[in-house]
């Protein structure tokens, strides 16, 4: 029996007094795996929550499979919850299958085929039968054991709290036990935030092959050029969200090519504008009936005059009607799109031939050991590796928020500005403007307007920091480092939450440039156009944070 569409039908949700969906419709069929794409706060978690029933819609409705599983940012889960309790809940329904099967072949066993209930129970085994099928529920705990290690969990023991684990580690479980237990329709908030090259591609191959419908809302290029059959662009568009057909790749050749025709509809419209308003006022003033005619008008004007004046009276009805018209159907003018436009990441730092930093036998147990190192004036530095290699550690150090053993020299006087993976406001009620005019002093910010940075919506700005979405948090925060640019930027995982737009305009501005930049990231997208140096860091040969990394360069 095939599995129902996931089908949302003109969806409506206002948030604080904003339509942040406003008459969504969305049809994801079974083995369709549809991206969801936008600027923070466009609505793609707001569409995911409304989708999965966690939010009812203020208007329209849905229609869901039973079971669906739902990816969320912020995890569910009790922190003193086991790993194996965990699992357990992934694979009930696999053995609920198996269970409920055995009942029913030894009812059938039992039941006369003569007798009216033996078809009954012969229906029930079949249906049953099916759904065991689909979720590969013979397979579940080896499945369960692959995917662990697919996502580097694999040598932990299953008796750990998920308060022992660190955030990323809780997400990557999260998202285990949902491939784990394969429900018939998956939505999926930002899965790829804590996943590195291997667990990326190994969770790309699991959602290829599931056979159910897949909505996932992404920031991953990467991941939606992978994985997605179709792309929906909650921005604003002439008629309301598009669905795009394809990948990521295909999806940037047709928005281009929607927008230029957007924009040439509107430019066309506006000069019919002008020309229609224009004709009507000048032609319906020319043939005022109270307009005293030059005298070489009045030579034959008996004759022609009712003819003439019928004509053109004609055209001004005509314009005006057309006019009116055009203006109560007119097209929006296309929002100018936010684009990342900082003026510098950094700044020079004195002439010399020191480094701003440079480290030493570099040891924080359990987490880095880094044989030397040093950052140029004018880096451009990538650090990269899998989870637990210490790239977090190592952003830490250089930027002096976390002690280690071993030598760590800076050049006297350096600036350092760390964007962190978690952003934190300490004054969640204060307003966007406010934040950022009382964190840089009024007299920079004047300097820098917030706006003009292109990070953030005017509309935004007036909104407690409190209200804003993870993914506009951490652009107020890159606002606030780059307002004031630092000798050395350092930046973690910086396009975790960006639009892909806004992660074009990030990686343009961090080619060469004054001051040093180092990145620590994920990003398959971003490293595959790098054109500064790179330093990955290895973990220990089974991959725990537990065990200390060891890093090597690649110019």
């Amino acid at each position: 029996m095939p599995q129902p569409a996931l089908i949302a039908h003109d969806v409506v949700r206002s948030l604080g007094g904003r339509r942040v969906l406003d008459g969504v419709r969305l049809t994801a069929s079974p083995g369709h795996r549809i991206g969801l794409i936008g600027e923070n706060g466009a609505g793609k978690s707001t569409l995911l929550r409304v989708l999965a029933g966690v939010d009812e819609p203020d208007a329209g409705s849905v229609s869901r499979p039973d079971g669906i599983g739902f990816l969320r940012q912020k995890l569910p889960f009790d922190a003193a919850t086991t790993i194996a309790a965990v699992l357990d809940e992934a694979l009930r329904e696999a053995r609920e299958d198996l269970a409920e099967l055995e009942r029913l072949g030894e009812e059938l066993a039992r039941v006369p085929e003569d007798d009216p209930a033996h078809r009954r129970l012969l229906d029930a085994y079949g249906r049953r039968l099916e759904q065991a099928q689909d979720r590969e529920s013979w397979d579940a705990d080896r499945r369960a054991a692959l995917v662990l290690d697919g996502l580097g969990l694999g040598a932990f023991g299953q008796d750990r709290t998920l308060g022992s684990l660190s955030g990323g580690q809780r997400a990557r479980l999260a998202l285990a036990a949902l491939l784990v237990r394969r429900p018939p329709a998956l939505l999926l908030d930002e899965p790829t935030n804590h996943l590195d090259d291997g667990a990326a591609a190994f969770v790309e191959e699991q959602i290829r092959e599931l056979p159910g419908a897949v909505v996932v809302a992404s920031h991953d290029r990467a991941f939606l050029d992978a994985v997605c059959t179709d792309l929906i662009d909650l921005d604003p568009a002439v008629d309301g969200p598009v669905r795009y057909g394809g990948n990521y790749s295909a999806y940037l050749g047709q928005k281009r090519a929607e927008r230029e025709r957007w924009e040439r509809r509107y430019a066309e419209e506006q000069q019919e504008l002008r020309e229609l308003r224009h004709w009507a006022g000048v032609t319906a003033h020319r043939v005022a009936p109270d307009r005293e005619r030059r005298d070489n008008e009045k030579m034959g004007y008996g004759h022609r005059a009712g003819r003439v004046q019928n004509q053109i009276s004609r055209r001004v009805r005509d314009a005006a009607r057309r006019l009116a018209e055009l203006e109560r159907t007119r097209v929006a003018e296309p929002p100018r799109p936010l684009r990342f436009t900082p003026g510098e990441l950094a700044v020079p730092a004195e002439e010399s031939p020191r480094p701003l930093v440079a480290l030493r036998d570099v040891r924080v147990p359990g987490r880095l050991a880094l044989d030397g190192l040093e950052v140029p004036a004018t880096d451009r530095l990538l650090v990269t590796g899998g989870n637990g290699a210490g790239k977090s550690t190592l952003l830490a150090v250089l930027a002096g928020c976390l002690p280690a053993e071993g030598e760590v020299r800076r050049r006297p006087g350096l600036t350092v500005g760390l964007l962190t993976q978690d952003t934190v406001f300490e004054r969640p009620g204060r307003t966007v403007r406010d934040t950022y005019e009382l964190s840089l002093g009024a007299e920079r910010a004047g300097r820098v307007p917030l706006g003009s940075l292109g990070l953030l919506h005017e509309a935004d700005l007036d909104k407690p920091v409190g209200q804003l979405s993870v993914g506009q948090r951490r652009r107020l925060a890159l606002a606030l480092l780059v307002a004031r640019p630092p000798h050395l930027l350092l930046l973690d995982e910086p396009t975790n939450h960006l639009s892909p737009r806004l992660c074009d305009g990030l990686e343009a501005a961090l080619g060469t440039g004054p001051g040093a930049v180092v990145v620590a990231g994920h990003d398959r997208w971003l490293r595959r156009r790098w054109q500064g140096r790179e330093l990955r860091l290895e973990p220990g040969q089974d991959g725990h944070r537990e065990h200390p990394a060891r890093a090597r360069a690649r110019h």
